[in-house]
């Protein structure tokens, strides 16, 4: 569940329509990441779960968008949310994709499953012929 009570402090609309669009969100929430002082494990991981979602939309939707935020929570804690939204095929079978190891696109299947354990939050929302959102979050540390 994503916390809501949260302060957007920085908004960043991306579109995702080719696979250098990939390569533009990912090096963005690496941007962000870095300038909210998350340590190596953190960026890398954000910027990994990003990628893998990112990929994702291009993939099986071939076109979508990442909106991308700057966060801060009550406490003072900085993170970065992402939101990706498609209108792609949909997953038919999420708690399966959620597992791992299910894939339509001949791959490995841990995208999705992978990027859930490298945030602090994820959100997804999709069904057949509906389209997907993913939202995430990975806070700094104290």
């Amino acid at each position: 569940m994503i916390l809501r009570g949260v302060d957007v402090v920085r908004r960043h609309e991306m579109p995702i329509e080719s696979e250098d669009d990939v390569v533009l969100v990912r090096r963005k929430v690496k941007l962000i990441a870095q300038s909210l002082g998350f340590d190596a494990f953190a960026s890398a991981a954000i910027t990994t779960a990003t990628s893998e979602i990112t990929r994702n939309v291009w993939v099986h939707a071939r076109r979508g968008h990442a909106v991308i935020e700057e966060v801060t929570d009550e406490t003072g804690r900085r993170g970065v949310r992402i939101e990706f939204r498609d209108e792609g095929p949909g997953i038919d079978d999420l708690p399966r994709v959620l597992a791992g190891g299910y894939s339509t696109a001949h791959s490995m299947g841990l995208g999705v499953s992978g990027s859930r354990r490298l945030v602090d939050e994820f959100e997804i929302d999709s069904a057949p012929d509906r389209g997907t959102m993913v939202r995430m979050v990975k806070w700094t540390r104290f």
